[in-house]
């Protein structure tokens, strides 16, 4: 990141119709009660804190940090702001949009986690360099991001009852979706805390396990042919195609109400026809 030359380190007063909104803000849910507390503050005391923007073109600018400040001046029927005009690159101002909101207490998780996902995947980073961009461990990174494994619902859910991230990561031990779910609406109902939460998630898997050790093993299916009309006229056929080759063998059939049961003699040594003298 650099200041252009000809506004370095100055304050510039920029109009609010001329600040574009940073397409990769990771903060989607603006708290209206919220901003309307800012914007009485900035009225009451201006806005303490410049905004960063970027130059677009001749007139207009890009906000890359300080989007709360900008909506909340606005309520406030401010039309020129306080900027620092930066020069970056559309990745670096992607990564302070995304570094000054998570630096930010009220950022939500999953907030964090899909604008961390979106910054790799637009700008094809590793896990290890998104965490260096970041300032965060990669194990932090990774942590952050295994929390999207979560459906989009059982998020909701989760922001709605205003459950923690450790609330979260307890429940991502639970692969199995419907058990996660029913898990979630217990920890919910019964407002359990984080300790609760996980003793129940272990019992869940316990009962899994349990359950699936004590199913009985699934018995091969045999095949069953009820016409034994087949077997026998194989066994007569081989018999008969031995003779044909020049093997006396011979079969002898037994049948009682209970089985059938065939005899079959082949002799070891094949007799040999007399050759006809002309």
């Amino acid at each position: 990141m650099s200041f252009l030359n000809r506004d370095d380190n100055k304050v510039l007063l920029i109009p609010t119709i001329s600040i574009r909104p940073n397409k990769t803000q990771p903060r989607k849910h603006f708290e209206e009660s919220e901003l309307k507390s800012l914007s009485q503050s900035i009225v009451q005391n201006g806005i303490l804190q410049p905004l960063s923007v970027r130059r677009i073109n001749s007139t207009e600018f890009e906000l890359v940090a300080g989007e709360r400040r900008l909506r909340a001046a606005i309520m406030a029927g401010i039309t020129k702001v306080p900027c620092i005009v930066i020069r970056c690159s559309d990745k670096e101002s992607a990564v302070y949009a995304l570094i000054e909101n998570i630096q930010r207490r009220d950022l939500g998780m999953f907030e964090q986690a899909r604008g961390i996902a979106r910054l790799i995947r637009k700008y094809g980073l590793t896990q290890e360099q998104a965490a260096i961009y970041l300032g965060k461990k990669q194990s932090t990174v990774a942590n952050k991001l295994r929390l999207l494994r979560l459906t989009f619902d059982e998020q909701e859910w989760i922001v709605s009852a205003s459950l923690s991230e450790r609330h979260a990561r307890a429940l991502l031990r639970i692969d199995d979706e419907t058990l996660r779910r029913e898990a979630l609406s217990r920890i919910i109902a019964e407002n359990l805390n984080v300790n609760q939460s996980e003793a129940l998630v272990t019992d869940i898997l316990l009962r899994r396990t349990s359950t699936y050790l004590e199913k009985p093993k699934k018995i091969e299916k045999k095949i069953v042919v009820k016409d034994v009309r087949i077997f026998v006229n194989t066994i007569t056929k081989a018999v008969d195609t031995m003779r044909l080759s020049g093997i006396n063998a011979t079969s002898c059939k037994n049948e009682t109400d209970e089985y059938i049961e065939y005899t079959v003699k082949i002799p070891k040594s094949v007799e040999k026809k007399p050759k006809l003298v002309v």
